[in-house]
């Protein structure tokens, strides 16, 4: 019995969903590409290695594997479970269960449009660098960013975006991620591989794996550990959501979860083992937080061999993860804006492009000769506290309470193999908002305090 677009919620019969005449990846690999490129981003090349630097080296992968295998997978299950049985998008999928859960769906479409509004403008600084890295010019990030060319490449890199998503699923968001996601692997190897020739690689390797239990009772450690964790894997986003509604029903979920975690942490990993080298190689501080990647690594490339190419390939990279998480993103709102206007995909590309450019210039102006401020910091800054820090860990105990409570078990059963589904179930009703909610609080106290 086909049972596609078919779901039953607690209390209430079956309601009819799916969209007719849906893509499909064309493959099984294509969508594992399609999600590490989603998964991948800016956090785990940039951003794992300075919040690891923050707090106390190894001693930060235990909680942040903790959260990725026992936490993080369980609710991307359930994800991909929910968007491949009943293939909506993300507002009719709340709607789905209740009416009035549909404000859910918009307040997920709200918070990934905000955030891709500001990530937007750094994978504009990704891009820009790889420019001046390719061409050999003198740029310090400082310079950069008291000048307009910002604006020039939040610019394109929105349109780039835009570009790839109105192409639509196989034309578009996977040629792109297939071309990208394993090229992007084969630079980060060969950066491994060049930075296992520096002084400095055995004491990068040292403080990357080398866990101090006593830095493991701090609640701001594990807390960091947790929302980079969630976010690294882009889940509770709505994104694996939109990305499960493509998926066939050849495909085992489960398998792939865990194909998609590995490749992401893995992707952390040897991020931490070309910076922590170039850091201990120039006696520079792992603690320096997200100025490492655009003040200090440059001044270190230039120091060393072929360190012009490091660079190139050093922004490149960055630049392709931070593109293909930008086409993730901006997917979920084009689905949904497609399903309630009946817009064409290139028509609503082209509306939210514009939307995004008209909302993300503020928190690019933030980092500009304008030097935009709000509340006496810049917007780039606060946007990121608030969507960022907020947004999506309340977004993912969204997703986790009302998919795994209100939707019946033979439902989810049916997607979700024996030996997965009490664990998917009992994480992603108790163990995940609990943990969630902490995260939360804790960042909240640590942002008033």
């Amino acid at each position: 019995m086909k049972e596609e677009g078919l779901i039953t919620v607690k209390g209430r019969g079956n309601r009819r969903g799916g969209v007719t005449g849906l893509e499909k990846w064309s493959s099984k690999w294509a969508f594992i590409l399609a999600a590490v490129g989603s998964a991948v981003g800016i956090g785990n090349i940039w951003r794992f290695p300075s919040v690891v630097g923050q707090n106390g080296g190894g001693a930060y992968l235990l909680p942040f594997l903790l959260a990725v295998f026992a936490f993080a997978i369980p609710l991307m299950i359930l994800e991909l479970s929910v968007g491949r049985r009943i293939k909506l998008d993300v507002v009719s999928a709340f709607g789905s269960i209740k009416c009035k859960f549909r404000a859910f769906g918009w307040l997920i479409c709200l918070v990934l449009f905000l955030l891709l509004s500001y990530y937007l403008v750094i994978t504009g600084w990704t891009l820009a660098f790889a420019f001046f890295s390719l061409i050999g010019a003198e740029m310090t990030f400082s310079s950069f960013v008291s000048s307009y060319q910002p604006v020039v490449f939040f610019v394109i890199c929105a349109l780039i975006t835009g570009s790839v998503v109105s192409l639509g699923v196989k034309k578009g968001i996977e040629r792109i991620t297939s071309i990208l996601v394993p090229f992007s692997m084969i630079i980060l190897v060969v950066m491994v591989v060049y930075c296992a020739t520096l002084s400095g690689f055995a004491d990068g390797l040292d403080y990357l794996f080398t866990p101090d239990p006593s830095v493991l009772g701090d609640p701001g450690l594990w807390s960091a550990a947790f929302g980079q964790a969630f976010f690294s894997l882009s889940v509770g986003m709505g994104v694996m959501l939109t990305y499960g509604m493509y998926l066939g029903r050849e495909v085992s979920v489960p398998r792939s979860c865990l194909a998609i975690t590995l490749a992401d942490v893995s992707v952390a990993l040897m991020a931490g083992l070309v910076i922590f080298p170039l850091v201990f190689t120039f006696g520079l501080q792992p603690a320096m937080g997200a100025e490492l990647a655009f003040t200090v690594l440059p001044q270190a490339f230039d120091l060393i061999p072929l360190g012009q190419a490091l660079a190139v390939a050093f922004f490149l990279l960055l630049f392709f993860a931070a593109l293909t998480s930008a086409i993730s993103m901006l997917e979920v709102n084009v689905t949904t804006i497609m399903k309630e206007t009946s817009m064409t995909r290139e028509r609503t590309s082209l509306f939210l492009t514009a939307g995004t450019l008209v909302v993300g210039i503020f928190p690019c102006l933030s980092y500009t000769g304008a030097g935009l401020q709000l509340f006496g910091g810049r917007i780039l800054d606060l946007m990121d506290n608030t969507v960022g820090t907020l947004g999506l860990p309340i977004t993912a105990i969204i997703i986790s309470l009302v998919f795994s409570w209100c939707i019946e078990k033979r439902e989810l059963a049916a997607e979700i193999p024996g030996r997965w589904f009490p664990v998917v179930l009992f994480t992603t009703r108790y163990l995940a908002p609990g943990i969630l909610v902490m995260v939360t609080v804790i960042s909240i106290l640590q942002f008033l305090l």
